[in-house]
């Protein structure tokens, strides 16, 4: 007998948060993976975990504060779109939240590099494969925020 579709039974769904962390001019920074961990050298959207008891934005102010330095209180996180992807041994659901509003100034506490860079110039940088429906969905809403007839608008 098969399950039915979209069941998975000995699969724990991951929840994991990450940040779109834009500032005035549109940008967005980035973190490159650092040598020693998975992924090393891809570039990612800040975040992490969603741990036992917390809820996503407690956890995504969490890890921005252990990454970057900075404080963000967790109702200046705005929920922005998710990403679905299978793991080898589990399913990660990938949230993403806006934060135009935080205290400090990001450094790299655990990152190789920091970078901003504005949505439609981030094709260059190689990515995890979840993160890649985010970019094209921050690709999309920048269009949409530029109007028709603006530079962004390719039609």
């Amino acid at each position: 007998m098969t399950d039915a579709p979209g069941k998975d039974a000995d699969r724990q769904i991951l929840v994991v948060v990450a940040a779109a962390l834009t500032d005035a001019a549109g940008r967005v920074l980035v973190q490159r993976r650092p040598v020693g961990k998975a992924m090393a050298g891809l570039w990612e959207f800040p975040g992490g975990k969603v741990e036992s008891g917390e809820t996503p934005e407690g956890a995504l102010a969490r890890e921005l504060g252990e990454e970057f330095g900075i404080f963000v209180a967790p109702g200046d996180l705005a929920p922005l779109t998710f990403a679905s992807q299978r793991l080898a041994d589990r399913h990660m659901l990938l949230l993403l939240y806006r934060c135009t509003r935080w205290a400090g100034v990001a450094r790299a506490l655990d990152a190789d590099l920091l970078l901003w860079r504005r949505p439609d110039d981030m094709d260059d940088l190689p990515m995890p494969p979840a993160d890649l429906p985010l970019v094209s969905f921050l690709k999309d809403e920048a269009a949409l925020r530029a109007g028709p007839g603006s530079a962004a608008d390719t039609d």
